[in-house]
């Protein structure tokens, strides 16, 4: 059986996207994994899959699995991903489009400018909802005490994450505290873990260490998470310019109870197939 395939990246965030509506796909963990192989595959951060709709309402069904063969609620990349491969494989001829995803409904937007707008849902704070093992919800939360205590926010875009203040980002133990935050037991169902730099009301850099991935050259809803933390601290405006190490998002978030929008590039890089 021969399988195909668009590789496509956001910002350096790279996957492997699969039309599962023209073809027949049964992924399985392990076939994720060899897919997602840099080196014996194709080679990605993660694989999605495009498949008729579930919801009501909605014109596709979106699933992301990591490169470890985890499945995941949701990426903010990859959306907008998605969005250029359904309108470029003519499997949608509309510029607004909606999707079901594990996390909930989600709309995707493309520009005439060759951007991609996504509005991400409203962002989640209750520790049950993130999951977060807490007895309430607070504004920042501590791992570890004393001296070693590291301060996070917590929020779930759909997928949970939690978001440090750095002084520079360069100089971040993004490969060492990621993994061991990921794995925290505070986080039942691991965590994304965003190492955040303000450099002004406008502007922030940030690095992610993504669950089941490790550090990516850019995280969506990474970025929105930090941008939601950052507001509830006080420390940014509206609209937020995003520095990523791939490159940079727009994200605005008007406060609680509203959607967060996410503004980004998406690009087709090949075409392919791959004998099962």
């Amino acid at each position: 059986m021969r399988l195909r395939f668009t590789k496509m990246q956001g910002l350096g965030n790279d996957f492997v996207v699969i039309d599962a509506v023209g073809q027949r796909v049964e992924m399985t963990p392990a076939l994720c994994r060899r897919l997602a192989d840099r080196r014996f595959g194709i080679g990605c951060d993660q694989l999605l899959l495009v498949e008729p709709p579930r919801l009501p309402g909605t014109d596709f069904h979106y699933r992301i699995f990591n490169a470890d063969g985890s499945e995941v609620e949701q990426c903010g990349n990859g959306a907008r991903c998605f969005a250029r491969f359904v309108r470029e494989r003519g499997l949608c001829t509309r510029d607004e489009i909606s999707v079901g995803t594990a996390a909930g409904p989600i709309v995707l937007c493309l520009r005439p400018d060759g951007q991609v707008t996504v509005d991400m849902g409203v962002p989640r704070f209750e520790p049950a909802d993130i999951p977060l093992v807490a007895r309430s919800r607070a504004p920042a939360y501590e791992i570890g005490k004393g001296c070693d205590a590291i301060r996070f926010g917590a929020v779930s875009m759909g997928n949970p994450h939690a978001v440090l203040r750095v002084d520079h980002v360069q100089d971040a133990p993004v490969e060492t505290l990621g993994p061991l935050i990921e794995h925290d037991a505070l986080f039942p169902n691991r965590v994304n873990v965003g190492f955040m730099q303000v450099e002004d009301a406008t502007r922030i850099r940030l690095r992610v260490w993504e669950r089941g991935v490790g550090e990516t050259l850019a995280c969506g809803t990474g970025a929105c998470a930090a941008v939601v933390i950052g507001r509830l601290w006080g420390e940014l405006d509206e609209t937020v310019t995003v520095a990523l190490p791939g490159g940079e998002l727009v994200i605005n978030w008007l406060g609680e109870g509203e959607t967060v929008v996410m503004t980004g590039p998406a690009t087709r890089v090949f075409d392919g197939d791959i004998e099962l």
